[in-house]
């Protein structure tokens, strides 16, 4: 049976299978050995994610190879701001976090988690960008604040001692990230998209899911002899 690959999270992950996207990127790059399989959720913080958890991952025989959980830019919205009615406060997104690890490994032991955290925040592109009126004119979200929670994702990830992308720091690392990387101060532009690709990807090498390890599940044109095309299909 082909394995699978589960994106869970946000809008981060539910656009992530559009042009460009980091999750098609991924499902291309394995097309031939797993099944990327979509579930992000846009606008969800850790709590209602917490809610669906039973939904989003059905009981199978099979565990999948991975799971990304790619969660906090929405817990992130500040109490005070526009969008408060998403934000999560830091101690139970952190909380949140390790029940979901806690599902997935309790269902899957074997399973692969990989925990993203927040990308960074351009505040001034975020008043531009307002999801609900913004009668403050104060952005929803600051960076300061992603980067505390990435900072809890990073910790959730070693008291689990699963993988994590600290995807705030890596953006920041390139001079102008916040043109490069965010199309509105949040959301991934092709760059942005490009960067979570290569680090899902070398994580999930450093864990042994990779094209070198994962088997396909028929023939491929090489394995067919020319002379008698029917034999590479009797096992």
């Amino acid at each position: 049976m082909r394995s699978k690959i589960y994106l869970f999270g946000d809008s981060l992950t539910e656009e992530s299978f559009g042009d460009g996207g980091w999750g098609a990127s991924l499902a291309n790059y394995f097309s031939r050995a797993a099944d990327v399989v979509l579930r992000g959720y846009s606008g969800y913080n850790t709590r209602w994610a917490l809610k669906v958890i039973d939904k989003v991952f059905p009981l199978e025989s099979e565990s999948p190879a991975a799971v990304t959980v790619f969660f906090g830019a929405n817990d992130a919205c500040l109490p005070d701001r526009c969008s408060a009615f998403q934000h999560v406060p830091i101690d139970e997104y952190q909380q949140n976090l390790r029940s979901i690890v806690s599902f997935i490994k309790k269902r899957w032991p074997t399973t692969n988690v990989l925990l993203t955290t927040p990308p960074p925040i351009n505040e001034d592109a975020r008043l531009l960008y307002p999801f609900v009126e913004n009668t403050l004119g104060l952005p929803e979200r600051t960076n300061e604040a992603a980067g505390a929670y990435a900072k809890s994702c990073i910790e959730v990830a070693g008291e689990f001692n699963v993988l994590v992308v600290d995807l705030w720091t890596k953006m920041q690392q390139f001079p102008d990230w916040k043109k490069a990387y965010l199309r509105d101060g949040l959301h991934l532009t092709p760059g942005g998209n490009h960067v979570v690709f290569e680090e899902v990807l070398r994580k999930l090498k450093e864990a042994g899911v990779s094209l070198e390890t994962l088997p396909v599940d028929l023939p491929l044109i090489a394995e067919i002899d020319p002379a008698d095309p029917l034999k590479a299909f009797q096992n």
